[in-house]
């Protein structure tokens, strides 16, 4: 099996797929609520760049994924890393990019309508407490950061690398303005469970 044809493919395949089940998701939801569900914060403001640096990565990831397929030589303008280029690592890449894409995808279905992405001022979900945010609160960021390390070892390079630090660094900066506005929100009770619930990982 060349498994380097496969990663393509799949990458391609994957991003692609992300891309329009987001889309659609965020189409169906605000069509069953009637607001806008994705929301960048105050023009130039910390939370309106992170969205901007998010989808300029997004869109560059998905870009070179398809990229690839049609013509493989973009790999020599990648900064490819051949020490870990190597089908082991190619495979334990496209595992964590399917755990990821599960782990999302159930943390999604669990918010139900009280899904948001970015700070929403307007119409506030409830404080969420349960099911995946018993164990850390923000578990959705968590589950997207193994999809970036899924993706710089399914592509193991300095483009995927770039992709990794600022995604994790973005998404970090984007949990502590969202942690400052749920403590404006919901006050005593959220800085109760702050105690009790660790920002990342809690001890299964």
């Amino acid at each position: 099996m060349d498994f380097d044809l496969f990663t393509r493919y799949f990458l391609a395949a994957f991003f692609l797929m992300i891309g329009v089940l987001f889309s659609c998701r965020v189409l169906g939801q605000q069509q069953r609520v009637g607001y806008a569900v994705i929301h960048y914060g105050a023009s130039r403001s910390g939370t309106w760049w992170h969205r901007q640096l998010f989808n300029f990565f997004r869109a560059a990831i998905l870009g070179i994924c398809v990229v690839r397929v049609i013509w493989p030589e973009v790999d020599g303008w990648l900064g490819i890393l051949p020490w870990l280029y190597q089908p082991v690592v190619l495979f334990v890449g496209v595992l964590l990019l399917l755990i990821a894409f599960g782990l999302v995808s159930f943390i999604q279905g669990f918010l139900g309508s009280d899904w948001r992405s970015g700070i929403d001022t307007s119409h506030p979900p409830p404080l969420i407490t349960e099911g995946p945010f018993r164990y850390s609160r923000n578990p959705t960021y968590l589950a997207v950061m193994t999809a970036q390390l899924g993706f710089f070892l399914a592509l193991p390079s300095l483009f995927s690398l770039a992709c990794l630090v600022v995604g994790v660094a973005v998404l970090m900066r984007q949990a502590l303005s969202e942690e400052r506005e749920l403590t404006r929100l919901h006050g005593p009770a959220y800085r109760a469970y702050c105690e009790k619930v660790p920002r990342w990982l809690a001890r299964l």
